[in-house]
């Protein structure tokens, strides 16, 4: 057994539980994710535009089975590892948005395409798409592709319209592959806190995918599936119009980054904060702080600092103290908690977060009420 089953399996069910949970430890709220669940879903939905929320924020087979059973025509996975663990749970309609080049990678690529219903990838490479096809051949299996579309990054995708027409017509003449349409990303706009700002630099964006549409169209590939979109964007993607499907994947949990985001314009909050990790006091000899045992081990980096959401005085922040530790810095707050002292912090990045622990903690209230998997923690390659 797991530390996490060995530490706390017979605490689920016994009401209260979550207040012995050994820390630090990944929480989430059931509820809180069920509710997020179906108001994406119910977005989409009002629009007659798919879901395929992005799986790479949970890793998690119980929360995709929950994602489809809410009408998600899929999900999505960064890479063949994380598409590997959660077809192997049972999970259909599966798009890989990362392109799969690796020679090894690309095996394991045709393999999956043997067994995984609904499996799509992306390409942007005629070379990678001919070495695909080749493998999808020598295991007797075809594949549905997207091209990739470069939205600005110089991350992945392929970089003009004209590049974009390239790739379809040798695509086209591959068997084992079948072109169904294209994947266009703006990472980099979903955290323009502004809506405004945002929204202008989208617009902008989708215009540009618009001259890749339509020169697909006039050489004859006409776009089945347009997929993209992300938590920062659902919203002006779902007015403007443009994608047949959204790729949202951080509104089941909710994380800082998010939480310092417009996402409607009107100061709306569609979505709550399900995701958090439970840390306690280990140390309050100064008046200004006190330590907890969550430090760099514990939460992501690259999204700033956790926010303490509960257990805390409201006026404390949270400061990084090393791999184990962290303060929560206030005025007086070394005599107003002490060692033993329970905290709940939303995360500042949701998705390395949740790849630094093996199971999720689920609670209904303070009811630790499951142990979940992360299924394709660490399945980066």
């Amino acid at each position: 057994m797991s530390d996490d089953l060995t530490l706390h399996a017979h605490l689920v069910g016994r009401q209260g539980s979550r207040a012995d949970l050994n820390t630090p430890v990944l929480v989430l709220d059931i509820d809180a994710l069920d509710r997020n669940i179906a108001a994406m879903a119910g977005l989409a939905a009002a629009r007659g535009i798919g879901l395929r929320p992005h799986a790479k924020t949970h890793k998690s087979v119980d929360i995709a089975k929950r994602q489809l059973a809410a009408g998600a025509a899929g999900v999505c996975c960064a890479k063949i590892g994380e598409a590997e663990a959660l077809a192997d749970g049972g999970i259909t309609g599966i798009l890989i948005t990362s392109p799969v080049a690796a020679p090894h990678a690309i095996e394991r690529l045709a393999a999956l395409a043997t067994r995984a219903d609904g499996l799509m990838a992306t390409v942007d490479h005629p070379d990678v798409a001919r070495r695909i096809d080749a493998a999808l051949a020598a295991q007797g299996a075809t594949l549905d592709v997207l091209i990739d579309i470069d939205p600005g990054i110089a991350r992945t995708g392929v970089a003009s319209p004209e590049k974009a027409v390239d790739l379809a017509r040798a695509i086209a003449a591959l068997p084992a592959l079948r072109w169904r349409g294209v994947q266009y990303y703006c990472g980099s706009q979903q955290h323009i806190e502004d809506y405004a700002e945002r929204r202008a630099a989208i617009v902008e964006r989708t215009d540009y995918l618009k001259t890749v549409l339509a020169a697909l169209a006039d050489a004859d590939f006409a776009a089945e599936i347009v997929s993209g979109s992300g938590t920062g964007t659902h919203h002006i993607d779902l007015d403007l119009g443009v994608f047949t499907e959204l790729q949202a994947g951080s509104y089941v949990f909710m994380d800082k980054q998010y939480c310092d985001c417009d996402l409607t314009g009107d100061g709306a909050v569609p979505f709550e904060v399900a995701l958090g990790v439970d840390a306690r006091v280990v140390s309050a000899n100064h008046s200004g702080l006190v330590t907890i045992d969550a430090g760099f081990k514990s939460l992501s980096t690259d999204g700033g600092v956790a926010v303490v959401r509960r257990g805390a005085p409201t006026d404390s922040f949270f400061a990084f103290m090393g791999d184990e530790h962290a303060a929560l810095v206030a005025p007086g707050i070394g005599e107003r908690m002490a060692p033993g002292d329970p905290v709940t912090l939303t995360v500042p990045h949701c998705d390395p977060t949740v790849n630094l622990y093996d199971h999720y903690h689920v609670i209904a209230g303070d009811t630790l009420v499951a142990i979940w998997p992360v299924s394709a923690r660490g399945r980066a390659r």
